[in-house]
Protein backbone atom coordinates (compact mmCIF):
# COMPACT_ATOMS: atom_id res chain seq x y z
CA UNK A 1 0.00 0.00 0.00
CA UNK A 2 1.94 3.32 -0.86
CA UNK A 3 2.58 6.03 1.91
CA UNK A 4 -0.22 8.67 2.51
CA UNK A 5 0.86 12.49 3.86
CA UNK A 6 -2.38 12.35 5.58
CA UNK A 7 -4.23 9.11 7.89
CA UNK A 8 -6.89 7.99 5.69
CA UNK A 9 -8.94 6.66 8.97
CA UNK A 10 -8.99 10.06 9.95
CA UNK A 11 -11.56 12.71 10.26
CA UNK A 12 -9.26 15.01 9.28
CA UNK A 13 -8.93 12.99 5.90
CA UNK A 14 -12.76 13.17 5.55
CA UNK A 15 -12.52 16.90 6.21
CA UNK A 16 -10.39 17.14 3.68
CA UNK A 17 -12.29 15.41 0.90
CA UNK A 18 -15.54 16.81 1.88
CA UNK A 19 -14.20 19.95 0.95
CA UNK A 20 -12.93 18.90 -1.84
CA UNK A 21 -15.92 17.26 -3.04
CA UNK A 22 -18.17 20.35 -1.95
CA UNK A 23 -15.80 22.68 -4.78
CA UNK A 24 -16.25 20.52 -7.26
CA UNK A 25 -20.32 20.27 -6.91
CA UNK A 26 -19.95 24.20 -6.23
CA UNK A 27 -21.15 25.37 -9.42
CA UNK A 28 -24.48 23.11 -10.00
CA UNK A 29 -26.35 24.47 -6.85
CA UNK A 30 -27.45 27.86 -8.32
CA UNK A 31 -28.57 25.33 -11.49
CA UNK A 32 -30.50 23.45 -9.41
CA UNK A 33 -31.76 26.10 -7.75
CA UNK A 34 -33.55 27.83 -10.66
CA UNK A 35 -34.84 24.62 -12.23
CA UNK A 36 -36.32 23.41 -8.40
CA UNK A 37 -37.92 26.96 -8.06
CA UNK A 38 -39.36 26.72 -11.90
CA UNK A 39 -40.08 22.64 -11.90
CA UNK A 40 -40.44 21.18 -8.63
CA UNK A 41 -39.92 23.74 -5.57
CA UNK A 42 -40.20 21.27 -3.20
CA UNK A 43 -37.24 18.76 -4.32
CA UNK A 44 -33.53 20.33 -3.03
CA UNK A 45 -31.83 20.03 -0.08
CA UNK A 46 -30.00 23.36 -0.71
CA UNK A 47 -28.50 24.03 2.96
CA UNK A 48 -28.31 21.28 5.70
CA UNK A 49 -30.93 22.79 7.54
CA UNK A 50 -33.24 22.82 4.62
CA UNK A 51 -36.09 20.57 6.15
CA UNK A 52 -39.53 20.71 7.64
CA UNK A 53 -39.82 23.55 5.99
CA UNK A 54 -43.67 24.82 5.70
CA UNK A 55 -43.16 28.31 3.76
CA UNK A 56 -44.39 28.92 0.60
CA UNK A 57 -42.67 27.76 -2.40
CA UNK A 58 -44.61 27.95 -5.87
CA UNK A 59 -44.47 32.22 -6.03
CA UNK A 60 -42.40 32.06 -9.07
CA UNK A 61 -44.74 29.39 -11.15
CA UNK A 62 -47.56 30.94 -12.97
CA UNK A 63 -48.00 28.72 -15.38
CA UNK A 64 -47.18 25.09 -14.46
CA UNK A 65 -47.00 22.97 -17.75
CA UNK A 66 -43.18 21.81 -17.00
CA UNK A 67 -44.43 21.01 -13.53
CA UNK A 68 -47.49 18.95 -15.05
CA UNK A 69 -45.05 17.52 -18.06
CA UNK A 70 -42.41 16.80 -15.14
CA UNK A 71 -45.25 14.55 -13.87
CA UNK A 72 -46.43 12.88 -16.36
CA UNK A 73 -42.86 12.12 -17.89
CA UNK A 74 -41.84 10.66 -14.23
CA UNK A 75 -45.12 8.82 -14.49
CA UNK A 76 -44.04 7.57 -17.52
CA UNK A 77 -40.71 6.47 -17.42
CA UNK A 78 -41.09 4.42 -14.24
CA UNK A 79 -43.98 2.60 -16.64
CA UNK A 80 -41.75 2.46 -19.48
CA UNK A 81 -38.60 1.04 -17.89
CA UNK A 82 -39.61 -0.53 -14.62
CA UNK A 83 -43.24 -0.66 -14.27
CA UNK A 84 -44.82 -2.95 -11.15
CA UNK A 85 -47.21 -4.24 -13.24
CA UNK A 86 -45.92 -6.47 -15.40
CA UNK A 87 -41.60 -7.88 -15.74
CA UNK A 88 -39.69 -5.63 -16.84
CA UNK A 89 -36.44 -7.01 -16.65
CA UNK A 90 -35.12 -11.28 -17.36
CA UNK A 91 -32.14 -13.17 -16.13
CA UNK A 92 -29.83 -15.21 -18.61
CA UNK A 93 -26.39 -16.37 -18.90
CA UNK A 94 -23.20 -15.08 -21.20
CA UNK A 95 -23.38 -18.77 -22.53
CA UNK A 96 -26.05 -19.33 -24.81
CA UNK A 97 -25.78 -22.97 -25.07
CA UNK A 98 -26.73 -23.27 -21.41
CA UNK A 99 -29.44 -21.48 -21.84
CA UNK A 100 -31.41 -24.07 -24.03
CA UNK A 101 -31.37 -26.40 -21.20
CA UNK A 102 -34.53 -26.60 -19.47
CA UNK A 103 -33.83 -26.46 -15.55
CA UNK A 104 -31.40 -23.74 -16.29
CA UNK A 105 -33.98 -22.06 -17.32
CA UNK A 106 -36.46 -23.12 -15.21
CA UNK A 107 -34.15 -21.83 -12.18
CA UNK A 108 -33.93 -18.02 -13.50
CA UNK A 109 -37.27 -18.20 -14.00
CA UNK A 110 -37.66 -18.53 -10.05
CA UNK A 111 -35.44 -16.18 -9.21
CA UNK A 112 -36.99 -13.47 -11.48
CA UNK A 113 -40.19 -14.36 -9.89
CA UNK A 114 -38.34 -14.13 -5.90
CA UNK A 115 -36.43 -10.71 -7.20
CA UNK A 116 -39.96 -9.46 -8.25
CA UNK A 117 -41.51 -9.87 -4.99
CA UNK A 118 -38.61 -8.90 -2.95
CA UNK A 119 -39.04 -5.41 -5.06
CA UNK A 120 -42.78 -5.36 -4.87
CA UNK A 121 -42.32 -6.18 -0.80
CA UNK A 122 -39.71 -3.54 -0.48
CA UNK A 123 -39.98 0.09 -0.63
CA UNK A 124 -38.35 0.43 -4.22
CA UNK A 125 -41.26 1.33 -6.09
CA UNK A 126 -42.19 4.13 -3.42
CA UNK A 127 -38.34 5.18 -3.64
CA UNK A 128 -37.89 4.65 -7.97
CA UNK A 129 -40.32 7.61 -8.95
CA UNK A 130 -38.80 9.95 -6.56
CA UNK A 131 -35.01 9.04 -8.10
CA UNK A 132 -36.73 9.40 -11.53
CA UNK A 133 -37.97 12.82 -10.84
CA UNK A 134 -34.61 13.90 -9.92
CA UNK A 135 -32.93 12.96 -13.12
CA UNK A 136 -35.49 15.02 -14.53
CA UNK A 137 -35.17 18.31 -12.72
CA UNK A 138 -31.08 18.12 -12.02
CA UNK A 139 -30.03 15.39 -14.12
CA UNK A 140 -28.33 13.52 -11.60
CA UNK A 141 -30.05 10.86 -8.79
CA UNK A 142 -28.67 8.82 -6.27
CA UNK A 143 -30.83 6.12 -4.06
CA UNK A 144 -29.09 4.30 -1.45
CA UNK A 145 -29.76 0.16 -1.60
CA UNK A 146 -28.93 -1.38 1.49
CA UNK A 147 -29.49 -4.59 3.44
CA UNK A 148 -33.06 -5.23 5.34
CA UNK A 149 -33.72 -8.42 7.60
CA UNK A 150 -37.46 -7.80 7.05
CA UNK A 151 -37.62 -7.14 2.93
CA UNK A 152 -34.37 -8.44 1.86
CA UNK A 153 -33.14 -4.88 0.59
CA UNK A 154 -34.18 -1.24 1.04
CA UNK A 155 -33.86 1.68 -0.70
CA UNK A 156 -33.28 5.46 0.27
CA UNK A 157 -33.77 8.15 -2.69
CA UNK A 158 -31.77 11.27 -1.63
CA UNK A 159 -32.42 15.00 -2.99
CA UNK A 160 -30.50 17.02 -5.00
CA UNK A 161 -27.92 19.17 -2.68
CA UNK A 162 -27.69 16.95 0.17
CA UNK A 163 -25.07 14.38 -1.21
CA UNK A 164 -21.98 14.52 -3.38
CA UNK A 165 -20.75 11.99 -5.75
CA UNK A 166 -17.05 11.10 -7.23
CA UNK A 167 -15.90 8.45 -9.47
CA UNK A 168 -13.37 6.62 -10.55
CA UNK A 169 -10.86 6.04 -13.65
CA UNK A 170 -13.27 4.46 -15.40
CA UNK A 171 -15.83 7.41 -14.65
CA UNK A 172 -18.10 5.05 -12.37
CA UNK A 173 -19.64 6.59 -9.66
CA UNK A 174 -17.82 5.21 -6.60
CA UNK A 175 -18.62 7.62 -3.80
CA UNK A 176 -21.16 8.85 -1.80
CA UNK A 177 -21.08 11.26 0.70
CA UNK A 178 -23.86 12.64 2.64
CA UNK A 179 -24.69 15.50 4.44
CA UNK A 180 -28.20 15.71 6.70
CA UNK A 181 -29.52 16.47 10.14
CA UNK A 182 -30.80 13.90 12.65
CA UNK A 183 -32.11 14.61 16.37
CA UNK A 184 -30.29 13.70 19.26
CA UNK A 185 -33.03 10.54 20.00
CA UNK A 186 -32.15 9.47 16.34
CA UNK A 187 -28.52 10.17 16.70
CA UNK A 188 -28.26 7.48 19.74
CA UNK A 189 -30.95 5.55 18.39
CA UNK A 190 -29.27 4.63 15.36
CA UNK A 191 -25.54 5.01 17.12
CA UNK A 192 -25.81 4.42 20.47
CA UNK A 193 -25.12 6.13 23.22
CA UNK A 194 -21.44 5.44 23.86
CA UNK A 195 -20.66 6.23 20.00
CA UNK A 196 -22.11 9.64 20.57
CA UNK A 197 -20.50 13.28 21.20
CA UNK A 198 -20.00 15.10 24.16
CA UNK A 199 -22.86 17.43 23.06
CA UNK A 200 -25.39 14.75 22.08
CA UNK A 201 -24.70 12.82 25.09
CA UNK A 202 -25.50 16.10 27.43
CA UNK A 203 -28.51 16.68 25.06
CA UNK A 204 -30.16 13.78 25.62
CA UNK A 205 -29.10 13.52 29.31
CA UNK A 206 -31.15 16.43 29.67
CA UNK A 207 -33.74 15.23 27.88
CA UNK A 208 -33.50 17.53 24.94
CA UNK A 209 -34.23 14.96 22.40
CA UNK A 210 -35.31 17.11 19.54
CA UNK A 211 -32.22 19.31 19.29
CA UNK A 212 -30.40 18.47 15.70
CA UNK A 213 -27.04 17.95 14.69
CA UNK A 214 -25.68 17.29 11.52
CA UNK A 215 -24.02 14.14 10.58
CA UNK A 216 -21.77 13.27 7.31
CA UNK A 217 -21.81 10.11 6.13
CA UNK A 218 -19.06 8.68 3.74
CA UNK A 219 -19.16 5.42 1.09
CA UNK A 220 -16.19 4.93 -0.68
CA UNK A 221 -13.71 2.45 -1.71
CA UNK A 222 -11.90 1.25 1.20
CA UNK A 223 -8.21 1.85 1.18
CA UNK A 224 -8.08 -1.33 3.72
CA UNK A 225 -10.01 -3.68 1.92
CA UNK A 226 -8.91 -7.38 2.68
CA UNK A 227 -10.91 -10.65 1.17
CA UNK A 228 -9.13 -12.97 3.73
CA UNK A 229 -10.51 -10.93 6.60
CA UNK A 230 -14.17 -11.54 7.53
CA UNK A 231 -15.47 -8.24 9.36
CA UNK A 232 -17.27 -5.99 7.13
CA UNK A 233 -14.21 -3.50 8.25
CA UNK A 234 -12.11 -5.12 5.38
CA UNK A 235 -14.61 -5.40 2.88
CA UNK A 236 -14.23 -3.40 -0.63
CA UNK A 237 -16.21 -0.23 0.23
CA UNK A 238 -16.31 1.40 3.82
CA UNK A 239 -19.24 3.20 5.21
CA UNK A 240 -18.10 5.82 7.93
CA UNK A 241 -20.65 7.87 10.39
CA UNK A 242 -19.23 10.99 12.32
CA UNK A 243 -21.13 14.19 13.47
CA UNK A 244 -19.84 17.66 12.11
CA UNK A 245 -18.17 20.14 14.24
CA UNK A 246 -18.17 17.79 17.31
CA UNK A 247 -15.59 14.79 18.51
CA UNK A 248 -17.17 11.29 18.76
CA UNK A 249 -16.27 9.64 21.52
CA UNK A 250 -13.18 10.25 23.84
CA UNK A 251 -10.79 9.61 20.71
CA UNK A 252 -10.80 12.90 18.04
CA UNK A 253 -10.45 10.14 15.50
CA UNK A 254 -13.70 8.27 16.73
CA UNK A 255 -16.51 7.97 14.22
CA UNK A 256 -20.32 7.02 15.23
CA UNK A 257 -20.36 4.18 13.18
CA UNK A 258 -17.17 1.90 10.59
CA UNK A 259 -18.68 -0.59 8.73
CA UNK A 260 -18.69 -1.42 4.77
CA UNK A 261 -20.26 -3.24 1.85
CA UNK A 262 -19.40 -6.01 -0.57
CA UNK A 263 -20.53 -4.13 -3.62
CA UNK A 264 -21.11 -0.14 -3.74
CA UNK A 265 -24.50 0.23 -1.99
CA UNK A 266 -26.31 3.34 -4.34
CA UNK A 267 -27.47 3.81 -7.65
CA UNK A 268 -26.16 7.15 -9.30
CA UNK A 269 -27.94 7.49 -12.76
CA UNK A 270 -27.22 10.07 -14.61
CA UNK A 271 -29.43 11.55 -17.81
CA UNK A 272 -26.73 12.77 -20.03
CA UNK A 273 -22.96 13.36 -19.47
CA UNK A 274 -19.66 15.87 -20.64
CA UNK A 275 -16.78 14.06 -20.92
CA UNK A 276 -15.20 13.55 -17.20
CA UNK A 277 -17.87 15.43 -15.28
CA UNK A 278 -19.11 13.86 -12.48
CA UNK A 279 -22.90 15.68 -12.35
CA UNK A 280 -25.08 15.30 -15.21
CA UNK A 281 -25.09 18.56 -17.66
CA UNK A 282 -27.74 18.28 -19.33
CA UNK A 283 -31.13 17.46 -18.37
CA UNK A 284 -35.17 18.37 -19.45
CA UNK A 285 -35.22 21.10 -16.81
CA UNK A 286 -32.37 22.38 -17.63
CA UNK A 287 -33.02 22.21 -21.41
CA UNK A 288 -36.47 23.71 -20.92
CA UNK A 289 -35.56 26.76 -18.65
CA UNK A 290 -35.69 29.39 -20.77
CA UNK A 291 -39.25 28.52 -22.03
CA UNK A 292 -39.78 27.87 -18.87
CA UNK A 293 -39.35 31.38 -17.49
CA UNK A 294 -40.79 32.94 -20.86
CA UNK A 295 -44.17 31.04 -19.70
CA UNK A 296 -43.91 32.57 -16.75
CA UNK A 297 -43.77 36.02 -18.20
CA UNK A 298 -46.30 35.45 -20.84
CA UNK A 299 -48.68 34.85 -18.59
CA UNK A 300 -48.08 37.27 -15.64
CA UNK A 301 -48.31 39.95 -18.90
CA UNK A 302 -51.57 38.31 -20.49
CA UNK A 303 -52.99 38.52 -16.70
CA UNK A 304 -51.70 42.11 -15.85
CA UNK A 305 -53.52 42.93 -20.03
CA UNK A 306 -56.33 41.24 -19.10
CA UNK A 307 -56.41 43.34 -15.32
CA UNK A 308 -56.35 46.30 -17.36
CA UNK A 309 -58.76 45.47 -19.72
CA UNK A 310 -61.44 44.97 -17.40
CA UNK A 311 -60.55 47.42 -14.71
CA UNK A 312 -57.90 50.35 -16.53
CA UNK A 313 -56.55 52.65 -14.48
CA UNK A 314 -59.12 55.99 -14.74
CA UNK A 315 -59.29 59.92 -15.27
CA UNK A 316 -61.36 62.69 -14.24
CA UNK A 317 -61.95 66.02 -13.38
CA UNK A 318 -60.60 67.48 -9.77
CA UNK A 319 -64.08 67.09 -8.28
CA UNK A 320 -63.75 63.83 -8.50
CA UNK A 321 -61.05 63.62 -5.93
CA UNK A 322 -63.13 64.07 -2.96
CA UNK A 323 -66.21 62.17 -4.47
CA UNK A 324 -66.60 58.32 -3.67
CA UNK A 325 -66.27 56.07 -7.54
CA UNK A 326 -68.93 53.57 -8.08
CA UNK A 327 -67.49 50.76 -10.03
CA UNK A 328 -70.09 48.24 -9.12
CA UNK A 329 -72.14 46.83 -12.36
CA UNK A 330 -75.45 49.72 -12.78
CA UNK A 331 -73.56 52.14 -10.14
CA UNK A 332 -73.75 55.61 -10.83
CA UNK A 333 -71.11 58.45 -9.88
CA UNK A 334 -72.58 62.30 -9.83
CA UNK A 335 -70.12 64.87 -10.56
CA UNK A 336 -70.25 68.00 -12.08
CA UNK A 337 -68.50 68.25 -15.47
CA UNK A 338 -68.74 68.48 -19.64
CA UNK A 339 -68.10 66.15 -22.32
CA UNK A 340 -64.30 67.27 -22.41
CA UNK A 341 -63.85 66.23 -18.55
CA UNK A 342 -65.85 63.48 -17.82
CA UNK A 343 -64.84 60.06 -16.22
CA UNK A 344 -63.15 57.58 -18.49
CA UNK A 345 -60.39 55.43 -19.11
CA UNK A 346 -56.03 57.25 -19.08
CA UNK A 347 -55.45 54.94 -21.85
CA UNK A 348 -57.25 51.92 -23.96
CA UNK A 349 -54.99 48.48 -23.56
CA UNK A 350 -56.32 46.48 -26.60
CA UNK A 351 -54.60 42.94 -25.72
CA UNK A 352 -53.97 40.59 -29.01
CA UNK A 353 -55.21 37.57 -26.60
CA UNK A 354 -55.18 35.45 -29.63
CA UNK A 355 -51.76 35.92 -30.60
CA UNK A 356 -50.50 35.50 -26.88
CA UNK A 357 -52.47 32.39 -26.75
CA UNK A 358 -51.06 31.26 -29.75
CA UNK A 359 -47.72 32.31 -28.49
CA UNK A 360 -47.83 30.72 -25.26
CA UNK A 361 -49.17 27.09 -26.64
CA UNK A 362 -45.98 26.98 -28.85
CA UNK A 363 -43.86 27.77 -25.87
CA UNK A 364 -46.21 24.96 -23.79
CA UNK A 365 -45.22 23.05 -26.79
CA UNK A 366 -41.73 23.29 -26.84
CA UNK A 367 -41.66 22.53 -22.91
CA UNK A 368 -44.14 19.20 -23.53
CA UNK A 369 -41.05 18.05 -26.10
CA UNK A 370 -38.53 18.53 -24.22
CA UNK A 371 -40.05 16.65 -21.15
CA UNK A 372 -40.95 13.64 -24.42
CA UNK A 373 -44.80 14.01 -23.07
CA UNK A 374 -46.13 12.57 -25.94
CA UNK A 375 -44.26 9.73 -25.62
CA UNK A 376 -44.38 9.16 -22.25
CA UNK A 377 -48.13 8.78 -22.98
CA UNK A 378 -47.70 6.55 -25.74
CA UNK A 379 -45.74 4.31 -23.99
CA UNK A 380 -48.30 4.29 -20.79
CA UNK A 381 -50.91 3.28 -22.60
CA UNK A 382 -49.93 0.16 -23.93
CA UNK A 383 -51.42 -2.54 -22.24
CA UNK A 384 -49.35 -5.22 -21.93
CA UNK A 385 -46.15 -6.06 -24.27
CA UNK A 386 -47.93 -7.16 -27.34
CA UNK A 387 -45.67 -7.06 -30.07
CA UNK A 388 -47.91 -5.41 -32.48
CA UNK A 389 -48.39 -2.56 -29.81
CA UNK A 390 -44.58 -2.29 -28.99
CA UNK A 391 -44.14 -2.42 -33.62
CA UNK A 392 -46.73 0.59 -33.89
CA UNK A 393 -45.14 2.19 -31.77
CA UNK A 394 -41.75 2.52 -33.00
CA UNK A 395 -43.28 3.22 -36.31
CA UNK A 396 -44.94 6.32 -34.54
CA UNK A 397 -42.19 7.48 -32.48
CA UNK A 398 -39.04 6.43 -34.15
CA UNK A 399 -37.20 9.58 -33.69
CA UNK A 400 -38.13 10.64 -30.18
CA UNK A 401 -37.01 6.74 -29.52
CA UNK A 402 -33.83 7.65 -30.68
CA UNK A 403 -33.53 11.03 -28.51
CA UNK A 404 -33.99 8.95 -25.67
CA UNK A 405 -32.20 5.88 -26.42
CA UNK A 406 -29.07 7.52 -24.93
CA UNK A 407 -31.09 8.05 -21.33
CA UNK A 408 -32.46 4.28 -21.41
CA UNK A 409 -28.77 3.18 -22.24
CA UNK A 410 -27.24 4.67 -18.47
CA UNK A 411 -30.85 4.07 -17.34
CA UNK A 412 -30.02 0.12 -17.73
CA UNK A 413 -26.23 0.57 -16.90
CA UNK A 414 -26.43 2.72 -13.60
CA UNK A 415 -29.49 1.89 -11.96
CA UNK A 416 -31.52 -0.86 -13.31
CA UNK A 417 -29.07 -3.52 -13.92
CA UNK A 418 -26.83 -2.67 -11.09
CA UNK A 419 -30.11 -3.08 -9.15
CA UNK A 420 -31.38 -6.18 -10.25
CA UNK A 421 -27.33 -7.88 -9.82
CA UNK A 422 -27.18 -6.38 -6.49
CA UNK A 423 -30.80 -7.68 -5.43
CA UNK A 424 -29.65 -11.13 -7.00
CA UNK A 425 -26.54 -10.96 -4.64
CA UNK A 426 -28.24 -10.31 -1.46
CA UNK A 427 -31.26 -12.75 -2.25
CA UNK A 428 -28.11 -15.21 -2.62
CA UNK A 429 -26.59 -14.01 0.93
CA UNK A 430 -30.47 -14.47 2.33
CA UNK A 431 -30.91 -18.02 1.18
CA UNK A 432 -34.47 -17.85 -0.85
CA UNK A 433 -33.37 -18.82 -3.79
CA UNK A 434 -33.60 -22.39 -4.90
CA UNK A 435 -30.68 -24.67 -5.38
CA UNK A 436 -28.74 -23.84 -8.78
CA UNK A 437 -28.33 -26.58 -10.83
CA UNK A 438 -24.67 -28.06 -10.99
CA UNK A 439 -24.54 -26.87 -14.69
CA UNK A 440 -24.65 -23.28 -14.21
CA UNK A 441 -21.62 -23.23 -11.29
CA UNK A 442 -19.14 -20.30 -12.24
CA UNK A 443 -21.47 -18.96 -15.19
CA UNK A 444 -21.70 -15.16 -15.53
CA UNK A 445 -25.04 -14.00 -15.14
CA UNK A 446 -26.55 -11.32 -17.78
CA UNK A 447 -29.58 -9.17 -16.90
CA UNK A 448 -32.03 -8.47 -19.37
CA UNK A 449 -34.66 -5.62 -19.44
CA UNK A 450 -38.44 -6.64 -21.35
CA UNK A 451 -40.25 -3.56 -20.29
CA UNK A 452 -42.45 -1.53 -22.77
CA UNK A 453 -39.80 1.06 -23.20
CA UNK A 454 -37.04 -1.40 -23.59
CA UNK A 455 -39.25 -3.73 -26.03
CA UNK A 456 -40.23 -0.75 -28.03
CA UNK A 457 -36.78 0.18 -28.89
CA UNK A 458 -36.12 -3.78 -29.52
CA UNK A 459 -39.26 -4.46 -31.65
CA UNK A 460 -37.05 -3.54 -34.93
CA UNK A 461 -35.38 -6.67 -34.20
CA UNK A 462 -38.86 -8.65 -34.91
CA UNK A 463 -39.51 -6.70 -37.56
CA UNK A 464 -36.66 -8.07 -39.16
CA UNK A 465 -37.47 -11.30 -38.27
CA UNK A 466 -41.06 -10.84 -39.62
CA UNK A 467 -39.77 -9.56 -42.85
CA UNK A 468 -37.46 -12.34 -44.02
CA UNK A 469 -39.95 -15.07 -42.92
CA UNK A 470 -42.16 -13.69 -45.08
CA UNK A 471 -39.83 -12.91 -47.93
CA UNK A 472 -38.55 -16.39 -47.79
CA UNK A 473 -42.10 -17.84 -47.64
CA UNK A 474 -42.54 -15.37 -51.10
CA UNK A 475 -40.24 -17.39 -52.74
CA UNK A 476 -41.35 -20.61 -51.73
CA UNK A 477 -44.15 -19.85 -52.75
CA UNK A 478 -43.49 -18.65 -55.78
CA UNK A 479 -41.26 -22.20 -56.66
CA UNK A 480 -38.13 -21.58 -55.04
CA UNK A 481 -38.96 -24.76 -52.62
CA UNK A 482 -34.64 -24.95 -51.45
CA UNK A 483 -34.65 -22.11 -50.50
CA UNK A 484 -36.50 -23.13 -47.08
CA UNK A 485 -33.40 -24.85 -46.51
CA UNK A 486 -31.52 -21.54 -45.86
CA UNK A 487 -33.85 -20.40 -43.19
CA UNK A 488 -33.65 -21.86 -39.54
CA UNK A 489 -37.38 -21.33 -38.16
CA UNK A 490 -36.58 -22.80 -35.37
CA UNK A 491 -33.59 -20.14 -34.48
CA UNK A 492 -35.79 -17.34 -35.73
CA UNK A 493 -38.65 -18.65 -33.05
CA UNK A 494 -36.22 -18.59 -30.31
CA UNK A 495 -34.88 -15.50 -31.14
CA UNK A 496 -38.31 -13.46 -31.42
CA UNK A 497 -39.20 -14.68 -28.53
CA UNK A 498 -36.11 -13.49 -26.74
CA UNK A 499 -37.05 -9.73 -28.74
CA UNK A 500 -40.81 -9.61 -27.06
CA UNK A 501 -39.59 -11.00 -23.69
CA UNK A 502 -41.84 -14.56 -23.76
CA UNK A 503 -41.18 -16.62 -20.37
CA UNK A 504 -38.89 -19.36 -21.28
CA UNK A 505 -41.62 -21.91 -20.14
CA UNK A 506 -43.58 -21.07 -23.34
CA UNK A 507 -40.24 -21.92 -25.46
CA UNK A 508 -39.36 -25.70 -25.62
CA UNK A 509 -35.93 -26.29 -25.30
CA UNK A 510 -34.07 -27.54 -28.73
CA UNK A 511 -33.19 -30.91 -27.59
CA UNK A 512 -36.79 -31.54 -26.37
CA UNK A 513 -37.81 -30.33 -30.19
CA UNK A 514 -35.36 -33.06 -31.76
CA UNK A 515 -36.01 -35.95 -29.55
CA UNK A 516 -39.75 -35.61 -29.57
CA UNK A 517 -39.12 -34.79 -33.58
CA UNK A 518 -36.71 -38.10 -33.82
CA UNK A 519 -39.62 -40.36 -32.68
CA UNK A 520 -42.24 -38.88 -34.50
CA UNK A 521 -39.50 -39.69 -37.33
CA UNK A 522 -39.30 -43.20 -35.96
CA UNK A 523 -42.39 -44.15 -35.48
CA UNK A 524 -43.50 -43.11 -39.81
CA UNK A 525 -40.72 -45.03 -40.24
CA UNK A 526 -42.15 -47.98 -39.13
CA UNK A 527 -45.59 -47.09 -39.96
CA UNK A 528 -44.72 -47.08 -43.48
CA UNK A 529 -42.53 -50.54 -42.98
CA UNK A 530 -45.68 -51.86 -41.69
CA UNK A 531 -47.49 -50.75 -44.45
CA UNK A 532 -44.57 -51.67 -46.97
CA UNK A 533 -45.18 -55.53 -45.16
CA UNK A 534 -48.47 -55.36 -45.89
CA UNK A 535 -48.60 -54.87 -48.94
CA UNK A 536 -45.73 -57.41 -49.46
CA UNK A 537 -48.09 -59.95 -47.92
CA UNK A 538 -51.33 -58.74 -49.78
CA UNK A 539 -49.25 -59.57 -53.34
CA UNK A 540 -48.03 -63.12 -52.06
CA UNK A 541 -51.80 -63.62 -51.32
CA UNK A 542 -52.93 -62.56 -54.31
CA UNK A 543 -50.27 -64.80 -56.05
CA UNK A 544 -51.39 -67.73 -54.27
CA UNK A 545 -54.52 -67.64 -54.72
CA UNK A 546 -53.98 -67.18 -58.34
CA UNK A 547 -55.04 -70.48 -60.11
CA UNK A 548 -53.36 -71.68 -63.64
CA UNK A 549 -54.97 -74.98 -63.84
CA UNK A 550 -57.08 -77.83 -62.00
CA UNK A 551 -54.92 -78.17 -59.13
CA UNK A 552 -51.99 -75.28 -59.58
CA UNK A 553 -51.52 -71.97 -58.93
CA UNK A 554 -49.63 -69.38 -59.94
CA UNK A 555 -47.24 -69.41 -57.08
CA UNK A 556 -46.58 -73.33 -57.69
CA UNK A 557 -45.83 -72.09 -60.65
CA UNK A 558 -43.49 -69.52 -60.16
CA UNK A 559 -42.49 -72.22 -57.82
CA UNK A 560 -41.57 -75.08 -60.76
CA UNK A 561 -40.33 -72.23 -62.93
CA UNK A 562 -37.41 -71.49 -59.90
CA UNK A 563 -36.84 -75.20 -59.83
CA UNK A 564 -36.10 -75.84 -62.96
Amino acid sequence: MPEYSIDLKSKDYFLERLGSLDAERSSFISHYQETSEFVQPRRGRFSVEDRNKGDKRWGSIINARASLAHRVARSGMLAGVMSPARPWFSLSLMDEAMMEQQDVRTWLSSGEKILRMIFNESNLYSMAPHLIGEMLTFGTGAMLHVDDFDDVARFYTQTAGSYYLSQNHRYEIDTLVREFQMTVQQVVRKFGYPNCSTAVKDAYDKGNYEGWHTVIHFIEPNPSSDSRKPENVFKDWRSVYFEKGTDSGKDKSAFLRESGFDAFPAHCPRWDVTGEDVYATDWPAAMALGDIKMLQVEEKRKAQGIDKMVNPPMKGPPGLAQRRISTLPGGMTVYEGNEQNKLEPLYNVRLPIYELRQDIEAVERRIDEIFFKDLFLAITNIEGIQPRNQFDLVQRNEERLLQLGPVLERLHSEFLGPLVERTFDQAVKAEILPPAPPAIEGSELRVEFVSSLAMAQRAVATSSIDRITAYVGGLVGAGFEGVIQKFDADQAVDEYAKAIGVPPRIIRPDEVVAAERQQQQQQAMAQQSLQMGQGAANIAKTVSETETGESENLLTDMGKVVGG
